[in-house]
């Protein structure tokens, strides 16, 4: 990875509607959004990816009347994936999830108890001491959207965050609060229109703004 390269350019704002993703480097950038990581393993999420002309103009259309400046993104980017979190979390998905980890074997027998004891005494601390369980579980779904983003460069794929979306309607377009779970971010991935590259410096802080060495 040139991380020189990605220290120096801007994100993309604007896509090649002609250019599209080929499906092998769709899938392996799905393989790894698969297995990304999540405190406690929790996995708190769902992957909406819009690869189709129909499936772009539905989220397009529903992004809200403030937000219609970034249709155009959407329309143009080869794919988009709406990242879901869940709205709560049960012991239906607890389950599931430990039933996952014993098939896959992911510790030893021996250990999978204590595991999950110290599990749920965690998540018991997030809901009822802390009581940011939502807040904590869409700290994953953006820890997800960052490494992807990442993984999408290493591929020579260009990776746009947007949050300029209103997330009750998302959700009532593709029915995802039926699921259990509603929008969090948005990520457009494709190739940039190079007639729209910004050739202005990016702007950050000086570093001895940002680092103390203790």
């Amino acid at each position: 990875m040139n991380l020189d390269k990605l220290m120096n350019k801007h994100l993309t704002r604007y896509f090649d509607g002609s250019k599209t993703i080929p499906e092998e480097t769709l899938q392996q950038l799905l393989r790894f959004l698969r297995s990304t990581p999540s405190s406690t393993n929790v996995q708190p999420n769902h992957f909406y990816v819009l690869a189709t002309p129909e499936g772009k103009e539905r989220l397009a259309a529903n992004l809200g009347e403030r937000f219609q400046d970034n249709s155009e993104k959407i329309l143009n980017a080869s794919h988009t994936v709406i990242l879901s979190t869940r709205a709560d979390l049960p012991d239906s998905h607890l389950d599931a999830v430990f039933a996952k980890e014993r098939a896959d074997g992911r510790f030893d027998p021996a250990k999978h108890e204590l595991w999950e004891f110290m599990t749920r005494d965690f998540l018991n601390l997030r809901k009822y001491g802390y009581k940011d369980v939502n807040h904590w579980m869409e700290k994953q779904t953006y820890m997800a959207l960052g490494m992807t983003m990442m993984a999408a460069a290493e591929l020579g794929v260009e990776a746009m965050p947007l949050e300029g979306f209103d997330p009750t309607s998302v959700d009532k377009a593709f029915k995802i609060r039926e699921t259990g779970h509603t929008t969090t971010v948005l990520l457009a991935l494709g190739y940039p229109d190079p007639a729209k590259a910004y050739p202005s410096p990016i702007s950050r802080f000086d570093a001895d703004q940002l680092f103390t060495f203790i």
